[in-house]
């Protein structure tokens, strides 16, 4: 913003509109606006706005040490980009990996990818995953949670910058309520059932 009024003030018009662009685009994209949270205590809402790409069961070899269902959702550069807890709990764990900056929406990205993943504890007692990812223009991952803290479902815990990917981890025994290729919205859009 001072860059665009600097350039105004010297007259350089033509870069003041450009930087003024610019910084409306920043403005817009990081938004965070309010979400009406389902109160169902069953549910497990979406902890970002995206695309379901993948819904699947796998191995969770790095953090559950079984068998998953494994929701990944793209956010585009258009998205929301403000993350929130899918159920309330507990964090048990908070795990930074640095990495490679594949482009989000590709299956490597979920192994090779700088990423940064939450282990909690529902207050069911179950436990479950959710993995922010860097993608190929994201390059920084922001997150508040610490181990130890009690989250309430639908809370910010934090944001991937300029295109990324979350990728959730839910015991087998859930009850998936999204298909692939579902717009899903952070804190409002209800994944799944336990």
């Amino acid at each position: 913003m001072i860059l665009t009024a600097a350039l105004w003030y010297f007259g350089a018009h033509y870069a003041a509109i450009f930087f003024l662009l610019l910084t409306a685009f920043v403005v817009w994209f990081f938004r965070n606006p309010e979400r009406d949270i389902p109160s169902d205590e069953n549910s497990i809402v979406s902890p970002a706005d995206g695309k379901v790409i993948v819904i699947g069961r796998v191995f969770d070899d790095r953090f559950l040490k079984t068998d998953a269902l494994k929701i990944s959702i793209f956010m585009n550069v258009f998205n929301v980009h403000v993350n929130r807890i899918p159920t309330s709990g507990k964090v048990l764990g908070v795990f930074y990996n640095p990495g490679k900056f594949f482009s989000a929406d590709k299956d490597k990205a979920s192994l090779e990818n700088e990423q940064n993943a939450l282990l909690i504890e529902a207050k069911n007692g179950k436990k479950f995953v959710v993995n922010q990812i860097a993608g190929l223009i994201a390059r920084r991952i922001v997150c508040y949670a610490k181990p130890g803290d009690s989250i309430e479902k639908g809370r910010r815990f934090g944001m991937i910058r300029f295109g990324s990917r979350l990728d959730v981890y839910l015991p087998t025994d859930c009850k998936i309520d999204v298909n692939v290729g579902d717009k899903v919205k952070a804190g409002s859009s209800i994944l799944a059932h336990w």
